[in-house]
């Protein structure tokens, strides 16, 4: 019980340290360009960009304000697996890959450590612990107290300090995400601070952008934010298009490439997209004809996009590409092709 309330108060004063609102001092201190307290937005900006990610680990725990350090052990889908480097991460995917459409489970073995947005590192002894660094996360995510993942700013920068009468006291060059955190997280409330612009920062694209101002620096924030929304909610539409494809079968309705719509060519085949990610095409008006088997991929960027490969037979082999997914439905789904936009297909529900 000692070590939860430790974990619930380090955590929540972590997250619950940041204020929207300016400091009454000023909003841009008039005297000088970009010149801000402890409580001005860019403070935020800057405490919120520069948190520990624990998101590259959310396959595992699902909680983008933490990470889990290791080694842990989990059951993953009935799979007891010791997880002692980065490295195995790839084994916990391959489980929880195998079968679409299904309940993954994980189960972690108690004790484990995590490492939190404020980089610090906790012992969670158990679950009703654990489901309170989770709690805490959400309560973060809905507040925009959570750490901002899509913008990282390239390091060194120097930040310029000034006292209350905007007359400059020092500078700091800060090296890493970690100090500029600490020192932001720390800086005095009786005090005022000023990025010295030019900056560079790496984007959730990979984008390398120069960042000019602090109205620069809250412009590429609300952008890649914006970008980052539009990626969780693709995300979201594959797994629903998942569900779909594997709860029905299809038949090809309309395949038009060079202007011609081709779709007699498969009237006779019925389409079953099956949890391990294969197909197999069976033709249902003369059941002596070989079934053509292929496989197919649903992934997500800022679209949703199906995969199809099939072998074996000539004419299925014809829609082997990439589609974009540009309408779906209980009953329809609607693709373009990712490198010619001419070419169309159309799969609906039988």
């Amino acid at each position: 019980m000692k070590n939860f309330k430790f974990l619930t108060a380090i955590f929540l004063v972590s997250v619950l340290s940041f204020t929207s609102c300016q400091d009454e001092i000023d909003s841009e201190n008039g005297n000088r360009e970009n010149t801000n307290s402890a409580t001005s937005p860019t403070a935020n900006n800057l405490e919120r960009s520069s948190m520990y990610d624990g998101s590259f680990d959310d396959f595992l725990d699902g909680v983008s304000c933490s990470s889990i350090l290791l080694p842990v052990t989990a059951t993953i889908n009935n799979t007891e697996i010791t997880i002692v480097s980065e490295s195995q991460y790839e084994l916990v995917l391959n489980i929880l890959g195998e079968f679409i459409n299904d309940d993954d489970s994980i189960e972690f073995q108690f004790p484990l450590s995590v490492k939190l947005s404020n980089y610090t590192e906790v012992e969670i002894t158990n679950q009703t612990e654990y489901d309170a660094l989770i709690d805490a996360c959400e309560t973060a995510e809905n507040e925009a107290k959570n750490a901002i993942n899509c913008l990282n700013i390239d390091f060194p920068i120097t930040i310029l300090t000034f006292d209350l009468n905007v007359q400059q006291t020092g500078s700091a060059i800060i090296e890493s995400e970690q100090e500029l955190y600490a020192y932001m997280n720390n800086f005095d409330d009786n005090a005022l601070f000023s990025v010295s612009y030019p900056i560079t920062a790496t984007l959730n694209n990979d984008a390398v952008v120069e960042i000019s101002s602090d109205m620069d620096l809250q412009s590429r924030i609300t952008e890649c934010l914006g970008t980052d929304e539009t990626m969780v909610e693709a995300e979201e539409n594959a797994d629903e298009l998942e569900a779909i494809l594997v709860e029905s079968k299809f038949k090809v309705e309309s395949f038009i490439t060079a202007g011609i719509n081709t779709a007699n060519d498969y009237a006779d085949y019925t389409m079953d997209f099956a949890n391990d990610l294969t197909i197999t095409a069976e033709n249902t008006v003369n059941t002596t004809i070989e079934d053509v088997e292929g496989t197919y991929e649903i992934a997500s960027e800022l679209e949703v996009f199906i995969s199809l490969t099939f072998s074996g037979n000539a004419t299925f082999q014809l829609l082997n590409n990439t589609w974009e997914v540009t309408s779906y439905s209980e009953n329809t789904i609607s693709l373009q092709s990712s490198t010619n936009a001419a070419v169309t297909l159309v799969l609906t529900k039988i």
